[in-house]
């Protein structure tokens, strides 16, 4: 099968690629409701995907279609009602919140729209706070992040001195100091503007393919949807392979 045509598969496909490849990570029949005054709402219903290492998915949807309870589950920060969620083997579903904190300190990567930098800590403690918490600091990559970053020269500084575009790249180094199996961004640009958003994404495009990590990304952006290997688009509690009229 040529690139071409592999690619135009994924994409006719949500779930993702042959499952007799292996996914690294797969959602199996994911269920969330949560409780309302008028009753159960159900914010998930029967969600399947699969991503391999070193590929990336951008997934879309309307505000409240349940993008960001999609990535709390995977992370672990949230528990399914029903289905499974594997994560290179193991079912975060079935964990207990202990093993769940050592799976994201262990192999995840986060990244959020509002950077939650530290802002008692100097550029270059943010930078290395999750690889020293997971015990994988490297000086040198650290070193060689700040570089890439455009972070070198401001070390010794507070986050609270960059910019916009400052942070969200620090978070983004942030999350991959410590060169997680798996990083998930929650709408990463978000608070940027087009421009600087453009830049921050190639960037962080780049050092998840230096990295070899698998990439899940929120995005209400169609452009920086495009630049990931697929797109999957969640309605009704559901993924698709594209939006559909409303």
């Amino acid at each position: 099968m040529t690139a071409t045509a592999e690619r135009r598969a994924e994409q006719d496909d949500p779930t993702g690629t042959d499952p007799a490849a292996g996914a690294f990570l797969s959602l199996d029949g994911v269920h969330k409701a949560y409780p309302t005054p008028t009753g159960s709402l159900d914010v998930l219903a029967g969600v399947d995907l699969m991503l391999e290492r070193g590929r990336s998915v951008a997934l879309t949807g309307e505000s409240g279609s349940g993008k960001s309870t999609l990535l709390h589950l995977i992370a672990g920060l949230d528990t399914v009602d029903a289905g499974r969620i594997v994560l290179d083997g193991a079912d975060i579903a079935a964990m207990r919140e202990p093993e769940r904190a050592e799976m994201r300190r262990a192999s995840l990567g986060i990244v959020f729209q509002q950077f939650n930098l530290i802002p008692s800590l100097t550029i270059a403690d943010n930078l290395s706070f999750q690889a020293r918490l997971a015990d994988r600091y490297d000086a040198y990559w650290c070193e060689q992040l700040a570089v890439r970053l455009g972070l070198s020269a401001a070390l010794d500084r507070y986050p609270e001195q960059l910019s916009g575009g400052q942070q969200q790249r620090l978070a983004i180094g942030r999350a991959l100091a410590a060169r997680p199996s798996l990083l998930l961004a929650d709408e990463p640009t978000g608070n940027l503007d087009e421009t600087t958003a453009d830049a921050v994404m190639a960037l962080a495009l780049e050092l998840v393919a230096e990295t070899g990590c698998a990439f899940l990304m929120v995005t209400h952006s169609t452009a920086l949807a495009e630049r990931l290997d697929r797109r999957v688009h969640l309605r009704g509690g559901r993924l698709t392979a594209r939006p559909t009229p409303a």
